[in-house]
C-alpha cells in the first residue's frame, strides 16, 4: 500500500510541476466547451437570398415583403438576369435564388396557377432543407391571404374546409436550440480526449526520458504500477467533469436535471474505458508524437464519428450501425444527455450503464495484460 501511495504521489507531483499540462487540464476544457458550444449550432436563422423579379408587380412585391417579415429571409441582392443569380450562388453569397416569371402577377390576377422558381445552394444539405421548409410555409401562408382577398372581392362567403390543427408541446428543449443538445455531448468528448491523451502521453513520456525503465527494475509489482498511474488520472477526470458542469451551468444555463451521483458513477465507468485505451496506446508507441497520432486518428476520431455525437446513428448505413455498438462513447453520450436534459436515472438507462461497465472492464483488463507483458 505504501508503494502504491508513493507512485500516486509521484504522478500528482509530476502533474503539478508541469505548468503546460496543468493549464491544459484545468483551463482548456472550459475554453473548448465555450467555443464548441457556440460553434456547434445547426439552426438556420439567416437565409441570404437573391431575387430575379421579371414580373415586378404588386403581388410579387407583397410576397417578397412577407418573406422578409419572417425574419429568416434576407433579400440581399436584386439581379437583372439569370447569370447574375447563378454567380451569386456559385460564389456562396446566397443560399436561395428566387425567380419570378413575367406572367406571375397576371396569372395571380386571373386566378391562374403561378409558379416561382426557387434555386437552393444545397452544398450544405441541412441548411437547404430547413430553408426550403421555411419558404414553403411562408408561401402557403401568402396563398391563404390571396384566397381570402380574391373571394372577398367577388362578394363570396369565405369558407375553408375543416382542418386539423396540432397543439404542439416541446419537452426538454422548449426553445429548440441545437446548443442545448450538443453541449452535453461536448462534455463527453472533452472527458474522452483529456483522459486518453493524458494517459498515453504520460507513460510514453516516461519511456522517452528513461524514468519508466527505472520503475521496471524496481520491486514494484505490475498492478501497483498500473493503479499508481491510473488513480491520478481518474481524479483528474472527475475534476474535469466538475469544471465542465460548472461552466455549462454558468455560460449556457444548462443544469443537470437528473441524479448527479448517477452522472459521476457513469463518468467513472466511462473513464475506465478511456484510460484503458490510453494504456493500450502507450504499449504500441515509442514516442509522444506516435501516441498522439494513434490516439487522434486511430481512436478518438472514429469514436466521435460513430458515437452519435453529431450524426444520428439511425441515419447511418446498417453495416455502420452495427459497428457503433462497439463504441463506448455511444452509450456514455446517451446516458449524459438523458441525465442532463431529461432527468433520467439508472431505472431508464440501466442497459447503457451495464454495457458501459462491460466495455470499461474488458478494455482495461486487456490493456493491462498487454502492459504487463511489456513490463515483463
Amino acid at each position: 500500500m505504501k508503494i502504491l501511495l508513493r507512485i500516486i504521489k509521484k504522478e500528482f507531483l509530476q502533474f503539478i510541476r508541469d505548468p503546460k499540462m496543468f493549464r491544459i487540464v484545468l483551463i482548456a476544457p472550459v475554453v473548448q466547451l465555450v467555443l464548441l458550444g457556440y460553434a456547434a449550432n445547426l439552426e438556420v436563422k439567416v437565409i441570404h437570398t437573391a431575387v430575379y423579379n421579371q414580373s415586378k408587380g404588386t403581388t410579387s412585391r407583397n410576397l417578397l415583403r412577407e418573406l422578409k417579415a419572417t425574419g429568416y429571409f434576407h433579400l440581399d441582392y436584386y439581379v437583372n438576369n439569370y447569370k447574375e443569380l447563378q454567380k451569386l450562388i456559385d460564389r456562396g453569397n446566397v443560399v436561395l435564388g428566387l425567380v419570378f416569371d413575367k406572367d406571375f402577377d397576371s396569372n395571380i390576377g386571373a386566378s391562374r396557377k403561378a409558379s416561382i422558381q426557387a434555386v437552393f445552394d444545397a452544398s450544405d444539405g441541412n441548411t437547404a432543407t430547413i430553408s426550403a421548409g421555411y419558404l414553403q410555409a411562408a408561401i402557403q401562408k401568402f396563398n391563404r391571404k390571396i384566397s381570402l382577398i380574391t373571394l372577398s372581392k367577388k362578394g363570396k362567403e369565405v369558407r375553408f374546409p375543416a382542418n386539423i390543427e396540432p397543439i404542439t408541446r416541446v419537452w426538454f428543449n422548449p426553445e429548440l436550440k441545437t446548443r442545448i443538445f450538443m453541449v452535453p455531448g461536448i462534455m463527453s468528448l472533452l472527458l474522452m480526449i483529456i483522459t486518453i491523451t493524458l494517459t498515453s502521453l504520460a507513460i510514453v513520456k516516461e519511456k522517452e526520458i528513461g524514468t519508466f525503465d527505472q520503475l521496471i527494475v524496481t520491486p514494484i509489482k505490475p498492478y501497483q504500477l498500473i493503479l499508481g498511474k491510473f488513480i491520478p488520472f481518474v481524479a483528474v477526470g472527475l475534476i474535469v467533469i466538475v469544471i465542465v458542469l460548472t461552466a455549462m451551468a454558468v455560460v449556457f444555463n444548462i443544469s443537470v436535471k437528473g441524479s448527479l451521483l448517477f452522472l459521476f458513477a457513469s463518468s467513472l465507468i466511462f473513464v475506465l474505458s478511456t484510460l484503458g485505451l490510453g494504456l493500450f496506446i502507450s504499449t504500441v508507441t515509442k514516442t509522444q508524437q506516435q501516441a498522439m497520432m494513434i490516439a487522434t486518428f486511430g481512436v478518438m476520431m472514429p469514436m466521435i464519428y460513430l458515437s452519435g455525437f453529431a450524426f444520428p446513428i439511425v441515419n447511418m448505413p446498417v453495416s455502420i450501425q452495427y459497428i457503433t455498438y462497439l463504441i463506448p462513447l455511444r452509450y456514455f453520450i446517451e446516458i449524459i444527455r438523458g441525465v442532463i436534459l431529461k432527468g433520467l436515472g439508472l431505472a431508464d438507462l440501466w442497459t447503457q450503464f451495464v454495457i458501459l461497465i462491460f466495455f470499461g472492464i474488458l478494455i482495461l483488463f486487456l490493456s493491462s495484460l498487454r502492459f504487463k507483458k511489456k513490463i515483463d
